[in-house]
Order: C-alpha cells, then sequence, then structure tokens
C-alpha cells in the first residue's frame, strides 16, 4: 500500500508498505545486480547506512546462478541475508543492452547468455515467472527499451507490444502469486513507461497503463544516449499522466545531479541507481562549487579495511557529505 504524505510542487513524499518492510519515500535505490554490492559491502554494511531498498537483476539471477537454485534456497532474501524490500528489474532492459545478442518477437526475446552463447528465452510470463522464483518484493513489467535514436515508427510499435506484454505479465502474477508453492504471495507488480523521446507516444502510454491499476509505475527507456535536459522534458511532460496515488520509479538514472533533478522537478518516488561501481555512496558538495561528486560512506563504515580503501578512493578535500540513503 502506498501513503501519500505530503506534496510540494511536483515533488511529492510518501510511504509504501510492502511484505519485507516499509520504503519511505524518496528513495535511493541501492544495485546489487547479482544479489552484491561490488566493492566488498555486505548486507550488514547496507543496514548501518540505512538501506532501504536492494535492486537485483533478473536476466543475470536467471543466467548465473539460477533462478530455481535462488528458489530452493528460500529467495532472494535467503540467498542475500537480507530482510528489507528487493526490486527485481524484468530482464527488458537486456533487450536493449544485449543489442547484437538478441531476436525480439511477439511471444518475446531470445538471447544469448553473454556467459557462455547458450541460448535464452525470455517473454512476460517467462520474467515473471523467474521473478516469482527470486521471491522480490517488487517485480518489474517485461518490456523493450528501445534506443533514443530509434526512428518514430519503430518506437510507436515497440511501445504498443510492450503494453501488450505488461497485461501478461499481470495476468501471470495474479496467477503465481495465488499458488500454494509460491514464496512471495504479495509480490507486487510495477509497469513501465516506455516512448524514447516521443512526447506523444510517452503519454499515450502512461494513460494506458495507469488505467491498469497496478501496484506502481516506472518511466523506463531513460539515460540511454539522450542528453539530460531531454529527460528532463520528457519527466515534465510524462509523470503528470501517472497515478499521483502510487509510487513511480525513474529507472536506470542516478547520478546526484540526476537525482535531485527527479526528486525536485517531478512527481518521482522512487528514484534510480548510480551505476555500477558507485554504488552504496553519499553525495558530496564542494564548498562554493556546483559540482556534485558521490563517495563512499565512510563515517558510516566500521570495518577499518573498507575505511581505508573508501579514503583512498575518495580523494581528499571533499567537504559535506549528504547521505544519498537518508
Amino acid at each position: 500500500m502506498y501513503q501519500l504524505l505530503k506534496t510540494e510542487g511536483r515533488a511529492k513524499r510518501g510511504r509504501l508498505t510492502t511484505v519485507h518492510g516499509v520504503i519511505e519515500t524518496p528513495v535511493f535505490m541501492n544495485v546489487a545486480t547479482a544479489a552484491a554490492i561490488k566493492g566488498g559491502l555486505g548486507a550488514d554494511d547496507l543496514m548501518e547506512i540505512r538501506t532501504q531498498v536492494a535492486l537485483c537483476n533478473t536476466y543475470h539471477l536467471h543466467v548465473r546462478p539460477g533462478d530455481e537454485i535462488v528458489r530452493k534456497l528460500g529467495g532472494l532474501h535467503s540467498f542475500m541475508k537480507w530482510d528489507r524490500p528487493i526490486l527485481t528489474d524484468s530482464g527488458g532492459f537486456q533487450v536493449f543492452s544485449l543489442a547484437d545478442l538478441r531476436k525480439i518477437k511477439e511471444e518475446g526475446v531470445t538471447f544469448k547468455s553473454h556467459v557462455d552463447g547458450a541460448r535464452i528465452f525470455m517473454g512476460p510470463e517467462e520474467s515473471m515467472q523467474i521473478q516469482s522464483n527470486l521471491a522480490s518484493t517488487i517485480a518489474m513489467a517485461f518490456d523493450e527499451c528501445p534506443s533514443s535514436v530509434a526512428e518514430y515508427e519503430y518506437v510507436k510499435a515497440s511501445v504498443e507490444r510492450t503494453t501488450r506484454w505488461l497485461i501478461r505479465c499481470r495476468n501471470k502474477m495474479a496467477e503465481l502469486n495465488a499458488r500454494e508453492d509460491t514464496i512471495n504471495k504479495a509480490q507486487l507488480l510495477f509497469g513501465i513507461n516506455q516512448g524514447g523521446i516521443y512526447d506523444d507516444i510517452r503519454t499515450d502510454h502512461a494513460k494506458q497503463i495507469a488505467e491498469l491499476e497496478l501496484d506502481g509505475y516506472a518511466v523506463g527507456g531513460l539515460a540511454v544516449g539522450e542528453t539530460h535536459e531531454q529527460m528532463y522534458h520528457i519527466l515534465d511532460v510524462t509523470v503528470p499522466y501517472l497515478p499521483v496515488d502510487k509510487p513511480v520509479y525513474l529507472m536506470g538514472v542516478g547520478t546526484p545531479q540526476n537525482i535531485i533533478e527527479a526528486v525536485d522537478r517531478v512527481s518521482i518516488s522512487l528514484t534510480a541507481y548510480i551505476p555500477a561501481g558507485t554504488e552504496d555512496t553519499e553525495i558530496c558538495i564542494p564548498a562554493g562549487g556546483r559540482s556534485i561528486s558521490a563517495v563512499p560512506p565512510m563515517k558510516r563504515m566500521k570495518d577499518p579495511l573498507k575505511k581505508a580503501a573508501a579514503v583512498r578512493s575518495a580523494g581528499k578535500g571533499i567537504p559535506g557529505p549528504i547521505s544519498a540513503t537518508s
């Protein structure tokens, strides 16, 4: 259940109550692609810095170690020794990022594994099954993420297919959540808005998926080649057509500047993540300067070896950390 607590302009503060705990929004999601944060951080470290939710990737966990193995171990929470919310990406981004290794059809997408070249098929039903096996708190609908430079007609057709896939995801999740052997019968489903940099496709799609009354929504297909100005414009024109009483997640975007702009300029209640290698950071604004950088949260680190490594990577003269996870 999502509770809207306060609005200020187009920004909003809310509270999402899930089976694995409460998420106060806006929130920064730490990226644990393969069920672990890069850089030697464990679940205890994330709890120390008050991380609310972790993000894991469906495709990568399906490939290795395998979602069936994770299921046999009790799901991601048991596998990771993590008792707070987890969001799993659907695998849809790999439709974009593994463009040279995939083929898209109405039924779904055929991949070549980036690990060993093995053939993998994933459609809406398969993605929902994998995410149910992983037993995440929030599952993302399977979609295609078109390139920012894709032609208008291609993007339009892609988004229409993504809408059909979303309905199939919703139906499959309802079936899975009703099964007795499902680990998390209260798994939530977020639908994803796509449309490249085309205003009319974006807004039409937002209107269509809003009618499905999902648990939450996301704006995807950004930070894939467009300028920051184009990104912010798309958020400005799109988000007003998504339900104000539901959480909205900005996918794949997470530099400190992006986070501030997203929270302040549009009604984003689940902000996205900083790319791999800079997770679990604090936002640092140099005194008198306009630039913003991200460094590890040293003041909450207890392990002296990790703290020493963080100091070396952070460099010198960075004042006034402001926690990205507070």
